[in-house]
């Protein structure tokens, strides 16, 4: 059963497909979803090949970007921040009007910085010792992360 966050998360992906052209090419509708759970990556550009990570977040303003967004598995961001890899970001905000902004951040204007591990999961938690991350926005400089919708 998909849930909620799921769903969110499927709804930010179709947005930036429907609404965003490619950062590389600049062509339109040429972003495509990837599988589920591909790592590090949810869409992909069938002319050039590029990638890109989205995050969706409800927010009540979606004028203003927030402080923090959740990410995903550390071990697998680690691996690809000590290999000097970091992913394109499209932010998807939505409002509980379903109204959206699409905010993008460029892998080259990215840091180590930004990436902050969180707590692993408990050893009673389903996924007993997961560990997620953060994207700390506030160590972004101003100006890096731009609007595009």
């Amino acid at each position: 059963m998909t849930t909620e966050k799921q769903k969110l998360g499927d709804l930010g992906e179709i947005l930036v497909i429907k609404n965003c052209t490619c950062p590389r090419c600049k062509r339109h509708h040429t972003l495509k979803q990837l599988r589920q759970n591909f790592k590090c990556a949810d869409v992909i550009c069938d002319f050039c090949g590029y990638l890109a990570q989205v995050k969706a977040i409800t927010s009540n303003d979606i004028e203003k970007l927030p402080k923090q967004v959740l990410g995903a598995a550390w071990s697998v961001q680690k691996e690809r921040l000590d290999a000097g890899i970091y992913m394109p970001l499209f932010m998807v905000q939505v409002d509980h009007n379903k109204r959206f902004a699409i905010y993008y951040l460029s892998a080259d204007l990215q840091s180590p910085q930004m990436f902050t591990p969180r707590k692993p999961l408990s050893s009673t938690a389903r996924r007993s010792g997961w560990q997620g991350f953060m994207y700390d926005l506030t160590t972004i400089r101003d100006g890096a992360i731009v609007k595009i919708y």
